[in-house]
């Protein structure tokens, strides 16, 4: 009987996931799942003005989920490769410009 149990609950958390991924605008509980954050930290971070969200009436706060998606992406950091990359390419512009 609890193996069934536990089983029906892994269901319904992986369905309670997958309409996340299909909605567009999310609650802040929502909004928790979806980016990991504990309710508090996202009120937080709404208060701080740190992340997009609408306020509609003053009251509940929804998230779009395609711009918490481009926040995400937009504090990504560059691994070490690329910044290498980045500064030979640099070095060789500049290397032309002395050059001529």
């Amino acid at each position: 009987m609890e193996f069934i149990q536990k089983e029906l609950k892994e269901i319904k958390e992986l369905l309670k996931k997958q309409i996340i991924q299909q909605k567009e605008l999310l609650t802040i509980k929502e909004a928790s799942e979806f980016l990991g954050l504990s309710v508090s930290r996202l009120y937080k971070m709404t208060s701080n003005k740190e992340i997009p969200h609408c306020k509609p009436g003053g009251k509940i706060i929804y998230l779009n989920r395609q711009e918490l998606v481009q926040w995400i992406l937009s504090s990504r950091i560059a691994p070490d490769s690329e910044s290498e990359d980045e500064m030979e390419n640099y070095l060789s512009r500049t290397d032309k410009n002395l050059s001529s």
